[in-house]
């Protein structure tokens, strides 16, 4: 019986439950030349251009935690396993993944929680501690996959050490499934912090918050957060517990007695240049969640979400040089160096907002909400430079020569 129809859900759509059925049904469909489009449970469908294929090929049915060594800092799971539930779990051991991984559900108007772990390193993943902590990328150990020449490989362990030759498990991050599926995934943890605290200064222009959030990333406070909500979007985030007035923010964590002493020297400073308020405890981790999860843009809607990243100081100019131009709304994550564009002209403004990239600093303008039609024509993902885009192309041609891996899905 052909594996293409050994599926529990619908007869477009398989599911396969061990890395061989998943190999076998890539190489099935490799030999029949059927495109599939590749998820876990689709929470990200909305990010990146619509695929192009007639199956779906889902990886919930490769769901469960491998091993966790807590002790030794190390968790695998199956591709398919929710995020939510790893969490949950490293939560129970004081534990969690420390690049902070978001939530792209709420913004594509999808409940929370229903992502999943292949679907983190297939997307890059990060939040507020991208800044100091890196990327999915950075804390990956090690994969197991599907090419789409319908072959399994194997690249990293367990361990954390030094290699030589090219780490595939790095490399395919933010791939987007178009050069392999996987089918297990080996991360490393860190301990849970046991104190947070933020610190808010209400009132300053974006400007004046892009000097605040600098200073106090290069001072020894150690901050593993800095964003900055502008007038109204403020407003946006706790529930609107905050109100409409601008807040910026610059989160400490660690061991109770240094957080107390840390804010205590920061608040000094920053009381100088603003009025000041603080967080503690769960609050601001529900804070830096609305942050990490855009949650002032989860609007029901699907008006367009551009995800800008820029030098750090060069945000306020970069908004600033937009809004002539078109009506925008906007807040800043690490430290300004991210900008979160929510617009409602669409196609005409995806090379307006790429021009003023290129004119403040250079960076990347990434469309990361948008309805299905303008998704399909234009660039979602910034252009690369011919000789990036050459070498994209090299990889694509050696992991999915035939292009059956979520045709379409990044240009």
């Amino acid at each position: 019986m052909s594996v293409l129809s050994n599926s529990a859900l619908a007869p477009d759509c398989l599911r396969p439950d061990s890395v061989e059925a998943l190999r076998d049904m890539v190489a099935e469909a490799l030999a029949r030349e059927e495109p599939l489009a590749v998820e876990g449970q689709g929470s990200k469908a909305g990010l990146g251009r619509p695929v192009q294929a007639a199956r779906t090929l889902s990886l919930t049915g490769l769901s469960g935690v491998n091993f966790y060594e807590p002790e030794e800092l190390v968790i695998s799971a199956k591709a398919g396993t929710p995020i939510a539930e790893i969490q949950a779990l490293l939560a129970e051991r004081g534990q969690r993944f420390d690049f902070e991984p978001m939530d792209y559900g709420p913004l594509h108007g999808r409940p929370a929680g229903q992502g999943t772990i292949g679907g983190v390193l297939a997307c890059n993943l990060s939040g507020p501690r991208r800044l100091k902590q890196g990327a999915a990328r950075d804390h990956i150990l090690g994969v197991t996959a599907v090419s789409g020449r319908g072959e399994i490989f194997r690249s990293g362990g367990r361990v954390v050490k030094n290699v030589t030759g090219y780490d595939l498990s790095k490399g395919m991050a933010g791939s987007f499934g178009t050069l392999a599926v996987f089918a297990d995934v080996i991360f490393k943890t860190m301990p849970r912090s046991p104190a947070e605290t933020t610190l808010i200064v209400r009132d300053l222009a974006d400007g004046e918050a892009a000097e605040a959030m600098s200073a106090a990333l290069g001072s020894s406070v150690e901050a593993s957060g800095a964003a900055h909500l502008p007038y109204g979007v403020a407003g946006r985030v706790l529930g609107g517990a905050l109100g409409r007035d601008p807040a910026t923010a610059i989160r400490l964590d660690g061991f109770g007695p240094s957080v107390s002493a840390r804010a205590a020297h920061l608040g000094t400073a920053l009381a100088r240049v603003g009025r000041l308020e603080q967080l503690e405890g769960e609050r601001s981790e529900a804070f830096w969640r609305d942050i990490r999860d855009v949650a002032p843009f989860a609007d029901g809607t699907d008006s367009a979400v551009w995800r800008v990243s820029l030098p750090p100081m060069a945000g306020p100019d970069f908004v600033m040089a937009l809004r002539m131009n078109a009506a925008a709304d906007a807040f800043y994550d690490w430290q300004g160096g991210l900008v979160w564009l929510r617009m409602d002209a669409g196609l005409a403004e995806a090379d307006l907002i790429r021009t003023l990239v290129a004119r403040h600093g250079g960076g990347h303008a990434t469309l990361v909400r948008a309805p299905e039609g303008e998704r399909l024509s234009l660039p979602v993902f910034q252009p690369q430079p011919g000789p990036l885009a050459a070498l994209s192309r090299r990889l694509k041609d050696q992991f999915d020569p035939a292009g059956i891996l979520n045709p379409g899905r990044m240009a």
